[in-house]
């Protein structure tokens, strides 16, 4: 967006750029891609982090509100940069039915995700959200068309055992959140679908500013059953706003790395926010994973990074990055 309609027009007759200089711009926006996409991943797992520390105090739907909230700002601001309000029209839109059905699935992962986070260890919590890749690959022959060969199922089989080693009974884990996070990894595999069907279709700004009404709304709707009784005063919800905004800014640092470095790129990366819900979950929480799941976290892991590794891209589908825009 910002960095494209900075460069300026090369007038015609004007050299061509020398291999040496492009190879070097692209070097230095591979670099720009991957530091703002583990700033991005660093930002979430911080912002995963607070949320389940405030949530020893205020309830899921709290949470969300002050999240969605400040997203809701920010998508304000992405739109003023777009520039065209009247692309928000439904009658402008193109595939308006699957953007619609696009935001709910978000907002059902953030309802679920929110309220397994709870009664969740951290890292465990993190591990079972991270087998929608997987999930999106084995949907992929029957909602996008797509060729998945032997060896990708075999990644994808691995990916679930991981997920069985840490969800087995004697793990501790609350049912009602392992059924919760369990039903925010596929509803978020659904989204990474609609967010491929839309891609080119439906402009970045706008699949952002539907999505952060859908979620502001629907994440609240619990509220109608369980009435929040006591609201944050001041301070608490200035900080939950702050948080928020981080969660909201790491969305907006996704999109700038994916505008200098390709998703088959980037991708692999995503399971460092697993190794940081470890460490967190570890050293903040005091609930390190116990052997077991760490390795169904490991295979949990393999299996995401095989799938997404660029080589095997032609073959396999992408792993659509967390919370895309």
């Amino acid at each position: 967006m910002a960095d494209q309609a900075a460069q300026p027009s090369r007038q015609i007759g004007s050299p061509e750029p020398l291999p040496a200089q492009r190879d070097a711009d692209a070097a230095r926006r591979l670099r720009q891609g991957l530091g703002l996409f583990l700033a991005a991943l660093l930002c979430f797992a911080c912002y995963d982090a607070f949320a389940k520390h405030m949530l020893a105090q205020f309830p899921a739907t709290v949470m969300n509100l002050s999240r969605y909230a400040a997203i809701g700002v920010l998508a304000l601001w992405v739109m003023h940069r777009h520039g065209d309000w009247s692309a928000l029209r439904w009658g402008r839109l193109r595939s308006g039915k699957l953007l619609l059905l696009r935001s709910l699935m978000l907002a059902i992962v953030a309802t679920c995700f929110m309220t397994a986070l709870a009664t969740m260890p951290l890292a465990e919590a993190t591990a079972i959200y991270f087998t929608a890749p997987l999930i999106m690959v084995a949907l992929s022959p029957w909602l996008l068309g797509e060729r998945v060969g032997r060896v990708q199922w075999v990644a994808v089989l691995l990916g679930f055992a991981g997920m069985l080693l840490i969800v087995r009974p004697g793990n501790a884990l609350p049912l009602a959140g392992t059924v919760l996070m369990a039903i925010s990894a596929v509803c978020y595999a659904l989204f990474q679908v609609l967010t491929r069907k839309l891609s080119g279709v439906v402009p970045t700004a706008v699949q952002f500013a539907y999505m952060a009404l859908f979620c502001l709304v629907i994440t609240n709707l619990p509220a109608l059953f369980h009435p929040i009784t006591e609201w944050p005063d001041a301070p608490h919800m200035a900080l939950l706003l702050a948080g928020g905004f981080v969660s909201g800014g790491a969305q907006l640092l996704l999109l700038q790395a994916f505008q200098r470095a390709s998703a088959s790129t980037l991708a692999p990366m995503n399971y460092v926010q697993l190794l940081l819900a470890v460490l967190i979950s570890t050293f903040w929480f005091q609930r390190p994973p116990d052997s077991l799941a760490l390795y169904g976290m490991l295979m949990i892991s393999a299996a995401g990074v095989y799938l997404a590794w660029p080589r095997r891209q032609k073959h396999t589908a992408h792993q659509a990055p967390r919370h895309d825009i």
